[in-house]
């Protein structure tokens, strides 16, 4: 059964409400008939049809083919055109909009059938291809800006270890044992953030083309939780990291590399949007099948205005400063929540502090 919507557009009553009724015998739908090109617009415009049948020549100041032109710019709505004859000026005009078809009067209901059908096929494959065009073109376009972020991001760091490898390969016989080991860890440091940048530009650009594997793995996320801190704590002078938890043991089955994206972010995000320091809380909270994980900070919170499009790409609130940041941080956590059928929670007011609220199940299925 056909459930298709078609517009008629006829300025005969008798061959119109013909052409009706043999539409409705092959189970279409008319959610219209109407005789003139301007009635045509003013009823795509309310009932939204699936297909329009509009006779090219119509009494009036707009025939079939200027009406076809302007509904199909605006709404995309495929035409098959009727007509009575087709000589070659009319056939041309008529190519000025994607043409679906043609039907030339007295109709057999055969031809109506299979001109209907290839239409709405065609229709559907162009909306498709538009549709696939569409998704190419912003993959593109993030991709461009991604690049240009990771030559943003790796340049102070790649010059950090340029510099610093030529202090040691210049003065190394010079220098002392413990700046040497000071330059090492600036390297070292340098790498880890290159590495970093790097890691969730390419989680960006697999999650946006849906290329994304998960390896879940059974482990204990208290402890996991716990050794984080004590990195952080140890990055950290002017902050106190805190985890509480209802468990001291918990295993969960989850990917541990998209956890970290998660965590990660969200942690170093509190300590750097808490310039003057403070108190940094890590909850979780473990259920029988689910965990629930709450980073709270004290730092510069979040504008409301800002709220709304604060996991877009590329996105950064306009009361961040100078504070370095490119934007794909919150991105990366919320589509690695996503990944793994959670969801997360912002709860902020500005000059006072943010809570994130990550959701995720205990077992990754």
């Amino acid at each position: 059964m056909n459930t298709a919507q078609i517009l008629i557009v006829e300025d005969e009553l008798i061959a119109a409400e013909s052409l009706a009724l043999d539409l409705e015998k092959l189970g279409y739908k008319i959610c219209g008939i109407v005789n003139s090109g301007e009635k045509a617009i003013e009823k795509v415009k309310k009932s939204q049809p699936d297909l329009i049948l509009m006779d090219i020549m119509l009494k009036g100041k707009m025939d079939g083919i200027t009406a076809a032109q302007t509904i199909y710019s605006e709404y995309k709505t495929p035409i098959i055109y009727l007509s009575a004859y087709a000589d070659n000026e009319t056939l041309n005009r008529s190519k000025s909009t994607p043409v679906y078809g043609y039907l030339v009067k007295p109709y057999k209901i055969v031809d109506i059938r299979t001109t209907i059908s290839i239409a709405l096929a065609k229709h559907q494959e162009d909306k498709q291809r538009e549709t696939d065009l569409s998704a190419e073109k912003k993959l593109n376009q993030i991709k461009t800006q991604a690049l240009a972020t990771a030559s943003h991001d790796l340049r102070t760091p790649l010059t950090n270890i340029l510099g610093y490898t030529e202090l040691i390969r210049d003065y190394g016989d010079r220098i002392s044992a413990d700046k040497k080991e000071r330059y090492f860890n600036f390297i070292k440091s340098a790498v880890v953030k290159m590495t970093d940048s790097l890691e969730d530009l390419l989680l960006i650009s697999k999650a946006e083309e849906g290329k994304i594997t998960l390896y879940p793995q059974y482990f204990n996320i208290v402890e996991y939780l716990s050794i984080m801190i004590d990195e952080y704590n140890n990055l950290t002078e002017n902050h106190d990291l805190k985890l509480y938890s209802n468990e001291e043991n918990y295993e969960v089955y989850l990917d541990q590399k998209i956890l970290n994206h998660i965590l990660n972010n969200l942690i170093s995000n509190a300590i750097k949007y808490s310039p003057e320091g403070g108190k940094i809380i890590i909850q979780i909270q473990c259920e029988e099948k689910e965990i629930i994980l709450k980073i709270e900070d004290e730092g510069i919170g979040i504008p409301e205005n800002y709220q709304t499009k604060l996991f877009a790409l590329f996105e950064r609130g306009d009361n961040v400063g100078n504070i370095k940041g490119n934007g794909l941080g919150l991105s990366i956590v919320k589509k690695a929540v996503e990944l793994q059928g959670g969801k997360i929670e912002v709860k902020s007011k500005e000059n006072e502090g943010t809570i994130f609220t990550v959701m995720i199940p205990r077992k990754y299925n």
